[in-house]
Formats: C-alpha cells, sequence, structure tokens
C-alpha cells in the first residue's frame, strides 16, 4: 500500500481542547440541572453536536433542549476560543510537514465554525484540501461516516489513507473507515484496550509523527 493521503482529527491532536470541551460541558451540566457521570468524558468524545446535545439533555438530566444545549455550549466554546485557542506544541509545523508530501484531510467532531477559528489561528487554513465536521454526517464517530466522506473528497481510497487520531471513538472510525491509524492518546483520557489493538502505531505526541513515519506505514 502507498500512501495517498493523511486524515487528522482536530481535538486532541492538533487543539489541546479536550479538557476545555470537559470543562465546559461538566460546568453546564451542572448549572442546569444533570448529574456529570465517571465516564460522560470518554462517551462524549468523538460525537457530534447534535449527538452530544441529546446526550446531554436526555441522558444526563439537564433542563433544557438538545437545541438550547448545542447553541449555548458551543458559544461558550467559541468565547474560550476567542480568548485563546490551546494549540499542541509542534502541532503545526507536523501538519505543514507532511502537506509537503501527501494531500491532507480534517475529520473533526468541532462544530464547522470552531475548525474555521481553531485552523485561522493556526494558520493551517491552507493546509487542508477537505475539511469536513461530523455536524455535516449523519452519524459522528465511531460511526465512518466522517472519514469516508474526507477520502472520497480527496479522491483517495480509505485504504490508501493514514488517519492520525487521539481518542477512542475517533480511532475506531477511522479503522470502520478502512484507514491505517496512528494514534496519539492525550494523557488524560487514554485509549481502551480495543481501541489501542486497532492502531497501527502509538505515538507518545505529535511531534513524533513524521514523513518517515507514515511511509513505514504504507
Amino acid at each position: 500500500m502507498v500512501v495517498g493521503a493523511v486524515v487528522f482529527d482536530l481535538d486532541g491532536v492538533i487543539v489541546d481542547s479536550e479538557p476545555v470541551w470537559e470543562e465546559v460541558r461538566r460546568a453546564y451540566v451542572a448549572t442546569h440541572g444533570g448529574t456529570w457521570q465517571a465516564d460522560t468524558q470518554r462517551r462524549l468524545m468523538g460525537m457530534s453536536t447534535r449527538e452530544w446535545a441529546h446526550y446531554l439533555s436526555d441522558e444526563l438530566g439537564v433542563r433544557r433542549t438538545a437545541e438550547q444545549v448545542a447553541t449555548e455550549v458551543v458559544e461558550e466554546m467559541t468565547r474560550r476560543y476567542a480568548a485563546r485557542v490551546p494549540v499542541i506544541d509542534g502541532a503545526d509545523e507536523v501538519v505543514r510537514r507532511l502537506a509537503g508530501r501527501w494531500p491532507l484531510g480534517l475529520a473533526s467532531s468541532s462544530p464547522t465554525r470552531l475548525i474555521a477559528a481553531a485552523l485561522a489561528a493556526t494558520g493551517l487554513t491552507g493546509a487542508f484540501r477537505s475539511t469536513l465536521s461530523t455536524e455535516e454526517t449523519e452519524r459522528g464517530k465511531p460511526a465512518p461516516d466522517v472519514y469516508l466522506t474526507v477520502a472520497r473528497h480527496l479522491g483517495v481510497e480509505p485504504a490508501r489513507c493514514v488517519a492520525v487520531e487521539d481518542s477512542s471513538n475517533g480511532v475506531r472510525s477511522a479503522a470502520a473507515a478502512g484507514m491505517t491509524v496512528v494514534a496519539v492518546p492525550h494523557g488524560s483520557y487514554p485509549l481502551g484496550p480495543d481501541a489501542e489493538r486497532l492502531a497501527a502505531t502509538v505515538l507518545g505526541s505529535v511531534g513524533e509523527l513524521t514523513p518517515e513515519v507514515v511511509d513505514r506505514l504504507g
């Protein structure tokens, strides 16, 4: 297999936003009468906006409609991003280095406007030939929809794509699409055992992702 494209996740790979999402949604749940569970963050990682909004409203007991949940949480995340986008050290350099060798895609669970804000803040908007939010697909991760759609937009078979993910649901999504997966798990959110087995390689940081690593996976 010759690698034809590399597809990145955003949250946890390029932007260290998972702790911000957890802080914002945890506070929102508490404010609106819900109950945050021990496994809530793990479940939410990878869900589309529609899915996690319904989860907070229907499963955690938040006294707001799913539509209100989505609007209000994303507004708070937008406010946080306006103050500071938490870019992972070296992630922008990795993206630019790989963009010199392969067409790049972005398959993210973030809302489209937060993707745009993050890429603008990192100067990476032009590095990706295709960017897609799970807002625009029928199902979020771990379903393969977002990865399959990005591969189609890039014109590359999924089997010739390398995906870069941090979360268990993200790894499951990319693997279900038939991609070779590089996992870069967040220290606070380790991979589930099944997701770790699905990854072709597990890196300690995104800075370890070099063109040579991608070539070896091919």
